[in-house]
């Protein structure tokens, strides 16, 4: 147990980074928007927010209440199914658009802040992860009253943006070397990892 605020801190932030570099379908989604928009990944990072800061506020305000809700069984199925269908959807739209332009990946959202949105909001992991170790955080920050919660949102929301921002950067700045063989390649392993957590999403449901 930490035995001050900035010990937690500290300890948050490493968890949460551990989180945001796991590769998922937003690392995919941000490589493929990066290539056509240097900043694409500090939207998609916006769009994140938009989903993850009211969760936040919901288990801070009725703490473990919608954690209980979100990890039932039931829920959880739903959750899963879900995510993984709109995954795969996302996934075969992208791999179609690769073999129809070489100047920007289709298939994802135009707008890379309704890309974050959609990404976060249909991934069953993201809400996992909140009711997990997410939880074990929030619990960690209440500790410390709402000034806790606050600066460990603080804390959080700077690593999704900065990874995010670091992905879609490196891509832009390096497609200057990218093939259009190269493109199709990439393009096409982004789209196939979406597909494949959407697989996986859906067959978690029957498991």
């Amino acid at each position: 147990m930490e035995t001050s605020l900035g010990l937690f801190l500290l300890s948050a932030a490493a968890i949460s980074l551990s989180g945001v570099m796991l590769p998922g379908p937003m690392t995919a989604a941000t490589i493929a928007k990066g290539y056509s928009d240097k900043h694409a990944g500090a939207w998609i990072a916006a769009g994140h927010a938009v989903i993850e800061i009211p969760l936040i506020v919901v288990m801070t305000a009725i703490y473990f209440g919608s954690g209980r809700f979100l990890s039932s069984p039931q829920v959880e199925r739903v959750l899963y199914l879900v995510g993984g269908l709109m995954l795969l959807y996302l996934g075969f739209r992208m791999f179609r658009a690769t073999r129809q332009t070489h100047s920007a990946v289709g298939g994802l959202p135009a707008s890379s802040l309704v890309t974050g949105i959609v990404i976060t909001g249909t991934n069953p992991a993201f809400y996992i992860w909140w009711v997990t170790a997410g939880a074990v955080l929030i619990t960690g920050a209440a500790r410390f009253g709402l000034v806790g919660v606050i600066l460990f949102t603080i804390v959080h929301l700077p690593l999704d943006l900065a990874w995010s921002e670091f992905l879609s950067v490196g891509t832009f700045e390096s497609k200057r070397w990218w093939t259009p063989k190269v493109q199709r390649i990439v393009f096409s392993v982004c789209a196939l990892i979406l597909v494949g957590f959407g697989v996986r999403f859906c067959l978690k449901v029957f498991l």
